[in-house]
């Protein structure tokens, strides 16, 4: 197998803490009604539309009509996405940084909403400024795990079969990537995730 040059970066659950109970513990102190919020109406499923591109003020009106009881909470959710996220993860900053002085070129493949991405992205350049493009899925009107996605993203990143390791959180993504030609890391931690790119010789 022919070595590995480059390190495909998946988001949220991998470089950053993604969780929308940052945002709303604080305005939902009572503990079960915080889950039936999140398991009800703010839900990853409803959120994933604008992953997909469609939004906010669309799926807010929406979702609005459907819990009116809940309009002022689910209004937070576009102008406030910022808070569910929780910040780096513990130790990928440091392997970010010492990829990039390795001169390892970097990518990523998010599914992240074009409009919530912007701000996050201007907010994060210390993060995002060392890589070389990212594949957003809300700009692409694309997401993981469609096989279309990963394909544009290796035609626009110039990687051909087995040069590139991929890292996601979820499974079903690492096996699409897998079946794109990229080599998959299913991510747990940093520490695991640096023994693998010890092991590839990238650090």
């Amino acid at each position: 197998m022919q070595p590995l040059r480059a390190v495909v970066f998946d988001v949220g659950n991998v470089l950053y803490d993604w969780d929308p109970r940052y945002l709303y513990a604080p305005l939902i102190p009572d503990r079960s009604s915080l889950d039936r919020f999140l398991a009800t109406v703010v839900t990853k499923e409803w959120h994933f539309q604008h992953d997909a591109g469609r939004p906010f003020a669309e799926t807010s009106a929406e979702l609005s009509a459907l819990h009116p009881e809940h309009r002022d909470l689910i209004a937070l959710w576009g102008p406030r996405f910022a808070d569910t996220i929780g910040g780096p993860l513990p130790g990928m900053v440091e392997i970010v940084e010492a990829l990039d002085a390795a001169g390892v070129p970097l990518y990523a493949i998010t599914n992240f909403s074009e409009e919530f991405w912007t701000p996050f992205r201007a907010n994060e350049a210390a993060m995002f400024d060392r890589f070389r493009d990212i594949v957003v899925s809300g700009t692409e009107r694309m997401v993981k795990p469609d096989a279309a996605i990963f394909d544009l993203a290796m035609r626009r990143f110039g990687l051909g079969a087995g040069e590139a390791l991929f890292i996601d959180d979820r499974q079903d993504n690492v096996e699409a990537a897998e079946r794109a030609g990229l080599v998959g890391h299913h991510f747990q931690d940093a520490p695991t995730l640096r023994r693998t790119l010890e092991r590839a010789g990238l650090l």
